[in-house]
């Protein structure tokens, strides 16, 4: 394959032509980022002599996007991106893949990198990997690696969600207490709306999967993943008496999503490139990885299962509460997966014997998961998202009914904040029943089958289910409110309480004020501070977002910071130049609204180019609004804060007044 042109930067007068080079950048909420690195790179471009046509891919969609004719007339390609980017119609060219900020901060350089860039593959099975590639640096595995269980946990919840409760709602109303737990009647309207929930629960494992896996290895890569999470939580396909469950279903949706990139790697005969997405990858792949589990890893799993049986019926003339904790600790793990149902299974099959104090401690923990998730979404609502919350309701409610599998959409989210504290409080509960001698005469757990006449000893089992709940629920906010500050080295927010003048309603606008907004209306001199007080990031986020609050437009100022400091924590909005843009895309505000603010000290915001922020800008958007118009009017704000001299006239600006009539400038 012969390797792109390589004319000299800039060109030459000799007739030689000009280096053409084409650029994509995206950055998460495609607000400020995006088109700020596309306008420094044009102006890097233009300035070496040197053409380039750079795609936007922000929150209004692509915009300017390269065609076929640009590529294949392309000498390099340069994706300054924090998402991921297509890159297979960019097959035999050089491709430099940096993180946004790069293109920002560094936009000579990368012109300069980008012409002995590694040459992208022409493997032709949907594109190479979606990954970074190979050594063009600016790579963020992690982030990759997080982007698929987050999407893999978003496509689950509504399985798990409709699948319990409908499961809750049909054990409530058409099931009765029996030695074999509670049982609905065949035939009958209530077995099948059970039935249909069980699907959804059946299905929820296998979803998680494959679309872990599919964030990774794209469409090629749904089918292994969505077979290899079948297979994980079907444990009689490798011996073992429980399946793998969600913890299973991560690990094959990694496992199918590398494999498929690993396999697009592999060079091919041309004629065989068409038929690869969407047959010899999907059937190499789901061969290979369900095989691989039976054998490789289900035998293990089911080896843990048997000794973890015969472990446990040692232990039954130990001491009750520690028997108590181990349970609790077992049920907590992995809610459904091998752990889970061997401490069930174990405190199930010692019922026929008489000895109904072992299902009790079990009894007590199987609800402590989901309803400390659901209590911990309303302890504190500002670090969990809407989805989130209404999961936790959801969780609330299948907790009553004994439907541990509630919690698995946090712990598949925060596995190491919320896997530990369900285990803390699962294990609080379990010792808490031991002591008490709390008695469970069905295999199954939760308070309704206390409610259902089925438990001995009501009282304290309910202060063991309530005690493990809020463990749980403390537990989990300590450790993802310490990961948060972690991520983003600085302490917790406490947000400011809102000004008086922030919950009042707008005032109807007279002729003065209409000649005194900017930006379609967006900014206005309510929303302008000539001095910021504020001598930090957060301080001066919290002050921003009470100025915003007083045009009436933020429902939720709390909610505002939160998600403006999540957003930093992504990485930061100081784009260098002493500028900054906080930004939230977020329900907490009904309308968009930017504020301006300047701080002549300037506060120390992360920018790459060591500066300052001295010019803030924030922007705050309601989900709903992505794709208006108002998009567009923060793509021309962006690009038109890269002129030096507008910069320097907004700095100058004497006055509220004064600093409108130069941002009247951005058109």
């Amino acid at each position: 394959m012969t390797s792109p042109a390589e004319p000299p930067i800039g060109g030459d007068t000799s007739g030689q032509r000009r280096l053409k080079l084409l650029a994509v950048t995206a950055c998460p909420t495609g607000i400020a980022h995006t088109y700020m690195a596309a306008e420094k790179l044009s102006q890097a471009a233009e300035s070496l002599g040197i053409d380039m046509k750079v795609e936007t891919q922000g929150s209004i969609g692509a915009e300017n996007v390269l065609s076929d004719n640009d590529v294949r007339d392309a000498d390099g390609i340069i994706i300054a991106a924090d998402k991921d980017v297509d890159r297979s119609r960019f097959a035999g060219k050089r491709v430099l893949s940096v993180g946004v900020s790069e293109g920002i901060s560094h936009p000579e350089q990368l012109i300069e990198r980008v012409r002995s860039a590694p040459v992208h593959g022409e493997g032709g099975a949907d594109g190479a990997a979606r990954g970074p590639a190979g050594g063009a640096g600016g790579g963020r595995e992690r982030s990759v690696a997080y982007k698929a269980l987050m999407n893999g946990v978003s496509y689950m919840i509504p399985f798990v969600v409709v699948g319990g409760l409908l499961i809750a709602i049909s054990l409530a109303l058409g099931g009765d207490a029996t030695s074999k737990g509670y049982v609905i009647p065949e035939g009958t309207f209530w077995a099948h709306v059970n039935a249909i929930g069980v699907i959804g629960f059946t299905l929820m494992v296998p979803i998680l999967s494959g679309y872990i896996a599919y964030a990774i290895g794209d469409r090629p890569a749904l089918v292994p993943g969505m077979i290899g999470g079948w297979i994980a939580n079907t444990g009689e396909l490798y011996d073992s008496k429980a399946g793998a469950g969600f913890i299973g279903a991560i690990v094959t949706g990694f496992l199918a999503g590398y494999l498929v990139q690993w396999i697009k790697m592999v060079k091919v005969p041309k004629f065989v490139q068409p038929i690869m997405p969407i047959i010899v990858i999907p059937i190499v792949a789901t061969t290979a990885l369900g095989l691989f589990f039976i054998y490789v890893i289900g035998k293990p799993i089911s080896w843990v299962f048997e000794h973890l049986t015969s472990w446990l019926s040692g232990m039954t003339g130990t001491s009750a509460i520690l028997l108590g904790a181990i349970l609790g600790l077992m049920i907590a793990f992995d809610m459904g997966g091998p752990v889970n149902k061997t401490a069930f299974l174990f405190g199930t099959g010692l019922i026929a014997t008489g000895n109904q104090t072992v299902m009790g401690m079990c009894a007590a923990a199987i609800p402590v998961m989901p309803l400390g998730q659901g209590l911990a979404t309303l302890l504190r609502r500002k670090l969990y998202s809407e989805q989130e919350r209404e999961t936790g309701m959801a969780s609330l409610f299948m907790g009553f009914f004994g439907i541990s599998e509630g919690a698995i959409p946090f712990a598949a989210a925060r596995p190491a904040q919320v896997i530990p504290a369900n285990m803390l409080g699962g294990a609080v509960a379990g010792a808490i029943a031991g002591m008490a001698s709390v008695k469970d005469a069905v295999p199954h757990g939760g308070p309704i089958v206390a409610i259902l006449g089925a438990v001995g000893g009501v009282p304290m089992f309910f202060v063991a289910i309530a005690v493990g709940a809020v463990v749980t629920a403390l537990t989990t906010v300590t450790l993802v409110d310490l990961s948060e500050r972690k991520r983003r080295g600085a302490p917790p927010v406490d947000a400011p309480g809102v000004p008086e003048a922030a919950l009042a309603e707008p005032d109807e606008k007279d002729d003065e004020e209409e000649k005194d907004e900017v930006l379609s209306g967006y900014l206005n001199r309510q929303t302008v501070k000539v001095r910021l007080n504020a001598g930090d990031k957060e301080a001066a986020i919290r002050e921003m977002a009470a100025l915003l609050a007083t045009t009436g437009k933020v429902n939720d100022v709390e909610e505002l910071v939160r998600t403006a400091l999540r957003r930093e924590a992504q990485g930061t909005t100081g784009l260098g130049e002493e500028i900054a843009i906080p930004h939230a895309k977020t329900d907490a505000v009904d309308a968009p609204v930017v504020g301006f603010a300047r701080s002549p000290e300037g506060i120390e915001w992360g920018s790459l180019d060591g500066t300052k922020a001295k010019l803030i800008f924030m922007i705050s958007v309601p989900e709903a609004a992505a794709g208006d118009e108002h998009l567009r009017i923060l793509a021309l704000l962006s690009r038109k804060l890269m002129d030096t001299g507008f910069r320097e006239r907004l700095e100058a600006a004497p006055d509220d007044a004064a600093v409108l009539d130069v941002l009247r400038e951005v058109r």
